[in-house]
């Protein structure tokens, strides 16, 4: 892990742990840093040994505070279209789409593509000092980095107009009460409880995490009909899993169940 890149990798047992490390900018994105953290996200993917991916942001005051306001002032439409803005719905739509769970612990400001971010991870808690929002419109534009879109699929479609209308910032409280985030944690406690969650969720089975985590979001996408028949499929090619007859023979015989993905 070097303390100089803009993103850090650590490997805690079959946690994996992401940093966004521009603390002297509160973590804002640019390019080179959604650079890095796509391939630190590849690099967690492609080690069997990871179960769990964490993501977090240096420092006490920021998650991410947003994108780099200087460079997209400096852009126009079709340039912005084609560089920042592909590179970041790439990046963020990999998070997504991860076969890995990922969790956000959210240690300070997540504003704009902070939120964007949060967004796209499957569970986030936050810590009780921090604030989120989407700001965009203050300066004449709106979330562009999937949050327009994310965000009317995960909260009331008022309450996102809301949020992204006014641009004003909410606390971690509110967050946790329109099921934006998971819980508030105080933020000395904050990566203590995402590694706990991240842990437990570690000594599943990484193939059925996989199968479900693809289950629910293409399910998510499908009207209800089709989606009952894809659980259906799914759950079919769970049972022709060794993981699947390890679990049930450990229950029946009292004991720890050791799953190894296959």
């Amino acid at each position: 892990m070097l303390k100089n890149e803009a993103v850090q990798v650590k490997r805690q047992g079959p946690i994996g742990i992401l940093t966004i490390n521009r603390e002297e900018t509160l973590n804002a994105l640019d390019t080179p840093t959604l650079v890095q953290l796509e391939a630190g996200l590849g690099e967690l993917e492609g080690d069997p040994a990871i179960r769990v991916i964490v993501v977090t942001g240096a420092g006490k005051k920021a998650f991410i505070a947003g994108g780099d306001i200087a460079d997209l002032n400096s852009r126009h439409g079709l340039d912005h279209y084609q560089q920042f803005a592909e590179i970041i719905h790439r990046v963020f739509t990999r998070f997504e789409h991860s076969d890995k769970p990922t969790i956000g612990a959210i240690n300070g400001w997540a504003l704009g593509g902070g939120t964007e971010l949060l967004l796209a991870l499957d569970i986030r808690f936050v810590a009780q000092e921090a604030k989120l929002g989407l700001p965009e419109i203050t300066l004449g534009l709106f979330p562009g980095a999937g949050g327009s879109q994310r965000l009317i699929r995960q909260v009331p479609l008022c309450v996102a107009k809301e949020m992204m209308f006014t641009g004003t910032h909410i606390t971690a409280a509110q967050a946790v009460d329109m099921g934006l985030c998971n819980r508030a944690v105080p933020q000395e406690r904050l990566m203590e409880e995402a590694i706990s969650v991240a842990a437990q969720i570690a000594q599943k089975s990484p193939l059925t995490l996989k199968l479900l985590k693809r289950a629910l979001r293409h399910g998510s996408e499908m009207p209800l009909g089709a989606a009952l028949a894809h659980e259906q499929a799914m759950i079919s090619v769970v049972l022709d899993s060794d993981d699947a007859h390890e679990g049930c023979s450990a229950f029946l015989e009292k004991r720890s169940p050791i799953f190894k993905g296959r």
